[in-house]
């Protein structure tokens, strides 16, 4: 990979930066990193990937959070089986729509929401500002490769100039 100290850079520095606001507003960072990671494995590397990403991860919470509840009033754990049956089966038809068409980020948003008993507070502002995470590292992974770009034709041009000058 041809880029690698620059993605290195930039995933680094935003990682730094992350981890700081979640401590600072007391967020849970490990949903941030999958919902940056969730970002990254959709195939969309713009704006229109946070969207598919917040669509298909916040679906997955709201179907795990319809099996908690939804099961908590049976006594047999029977019902949370065939509940979750149904939300699975609802993940994956939903991908029909392209917002949806992510169906990992579903299960991913799902979960969480179960790794963390439904607390539905927690995850969904870490969830939201992880996607926008990972467009913002492909923003400035971009913006490093520019300047490295430029930088690498200043340096050319200036041996250029050098040669020239000693004949």
């Amino acid at each position: 990979m041809e880029n690698r100290w620059q993605i290195a850079l930039s995933a680094g520095i935003l990682a730094a930066v992350w981890c700081g606001i979640a401590d600072l507003f007391h967020l849970v960072t490990w949903i941030g990193f999958l919902g940056c990671s969730t970002y990254f494995a959709q195939p969309n590397s713009n704006f229109k990937g946070v969207v598919v990403t917040w669509c298909t991860t916040l679906s997955g919470v709201l179907w795990a959070w319809l099996i908690i509840n939804g099961s908590s009033y049976f006594d047999t754990p029977f019902m949370g089986y065939i509940f979750t049956g149904i939300a699975t089966s609802a993940m994956c038809l939903q991908a029909s729509h392209q917002k949806f068409s992510f169906i990992p980020g579903a299960f991913i948003g799902c979960c969480i929401t179960f790794a963390v008993g439904g607390d539905v507070v927690i995850i969904v502002p870490a969830l939201i500002i992880g996607a926008l995470l990972g467009y913002s590292m492909t923003l400035f992974t971009g913006q490093l490769i520019s300047i490295t770009h430029r930088w690498q034709k200043i340096t050319e041009m200036s041996k250029i100039t050098a040669k020239a000058k000693t004949e």
